[in-house]
């Protein structure tokens, strides 16, 4: 897929990011991020067993240090609360590079831009690699870029609602200013779904639901995987121009 995904000084050579949620057992989870060829797992450290040695642990099915782990701060709805989550996340992992989500209300899950801003904010002063779920706005996107964010990931819809890439011209704005990567997080629901955003430019996907929740999440992951490179690589090939008219495969002139 061309050059390797770079974010706060780490390069992946896959740009499908994976979450850990949703999955029927750990194991399920493992062989999804393995048929994904994912480098990068999402974990919703207040919702993820991490420490508890009494209970399956995460950490046990898949490997840190075959996997870069993403503390997320899913389930917080201020700025305050997300800050201290992802303090805790850094003493016991020692995790410096975070997803930061604040939402707004428990119905839609979308995000507090102002909460998120504000928390993006100290946390980056606090010296935390910081990427970023937002809203799919391009003035917030900008002015989350200028605090320092390190990744810009702007929703496709709303999570877990597998609707797709709902406004596909904010995307591609977002893409076009922008400095650092854009990664589509959350609505993604089928494998179109994800080449649709690689198309419009978006540096990488990132998926939960749409693989743990699929009938069959390890083929799911695979197409999603599949889905990605296609993407990319229409994207950096260039599509032809769409036309009103019909335009001829073979030429014309010569005809018996």
């Amino acid at each position: 897929m061309g050059e390797a995904l770079k974010v706060a000084g780490r390069e992946l050579s896959s740009r499908l990011i994976i979450g850990t949620g949703k999955y029927e057992t750990y194991e399920q989870n493992a062989q999804a991020a393995e048929a994904a060829g994912a480098e990068m797992v999402t974990v919703a450290v207040r919702r993820v067993n991490l420490t508890d040695k009494d209970k399956p642990m995460l950490v046990d099915y898949l490997d840190p240090k075959k996997y870069i782990y993403l503390p997320n701060t899913a389930g917080c709805f201020t700025a305050d609360d997300a800050i201290r989550t992802l303090r805790l996340a850094r003493e016991a992992g020692d995790w410096n590079l975070v997803k930061l989500e604040v939402l707004a209300d428990q119905k839609t899950l979308y995000p507090d831009m102002e909460e998120t801003l504000r928390a993006a904010k100290l946390l980056i002063e606090d010296g935390f690699d910081v990427m970023v779920y937002c809203s799919d706005d391009p003035v917030y996107a900008r002015k989350l870029e200028d605090a320092g964010c390190c990744a810009i990931m702007p929703l496709g819809s709303l999570i877990g609602s597998g609707l797709g890439i709902m406004n596909p011209v904010n995307i591609r704005l977002i893409v076009e200013q922008s400095s650092v990567p854009v990664i589509v997080d959350a609505g993604v629901g089928t494998a179109s779904d994800a080449t649709s955003a690689m198309e419009l430019g978006c540096d990488g996907v990132l998926m939960n639901t749409a693989i743990a929740e699929a009938k069959d999440p390890i083929k799911m992951a695979s197409a999603m995987k599949h889905a990605v490179i296609a993407g990319r690589e229409a994207y950096l090939a260039g599509r032809m121009p769409k036309k009103r008219y019909a335009d001829p495969s073979s030429p014309l002139a010569g005809l018996i």
